[in-house]
């Protein structure tokens, strides 16, 4: 399963262990996870070295050949609200999570598309189980 994890990078970095959890847990479930280094603590300064042009046309390819999007939106992004709106256009199934007690956009919390769950969760242990249920439902 391909997985296209995404999160915010130039919004702010107040859940990267959180995104590093997220990933650790999709690869050891066998999944590929081309955004794999969007966990990383230093993803700022790698990301540095490439253009817009090339961050746009490597990350809708991406998002067009994922199985489906797992979005991490406690930290409003406009990229991740992007890559959001594309994967649903694209018929991709998308979950979006955020830590309880967090406000998120109504363009997220709102959708009542089919193929987009968005769930709260308060503990690591929740998330991923949330995670499980969702790639169980979706990519059966």
């Amino acid at each position: 399963m391909n997985i296209y994890f995404s999160c915010s990078i130039t919004g702010g970095r107040n859940e990267q262990q959180i995104y590093e959890v997220i990933v650790q847990h999709l690869l050891s479930l066998g999944a590929i996870v081309p955004t794999a280094s969007l966990a990383d603590i230093n993803v700022l300064e790698e990301e540095k070295v490439v253009g817009p042009v090339d961050v746009f046309e490597r990350d809708t390819q991406w998002v067009l050949a994922c199985d489906a999007v797992i979005a991490e939106v406690s930290t409003p992004s406009h990229g991740v609200g992007y890559e959001i709106a594309l994967a649903l256009d694209s018929g991709k199934p998308v979950l979006c999570c955020y830590q309880s007690g967090k406000t998120v956009s109504k363009m997220i919390t709102g959708n009542t598309r089919n193929n987009i769950r968005v769930i709260t969760y308060a503990s690591v242990e929740e998330l991923l189980e949330q995670i499980d249920r969702f790639l169980e439902d979706f990519l059966k």
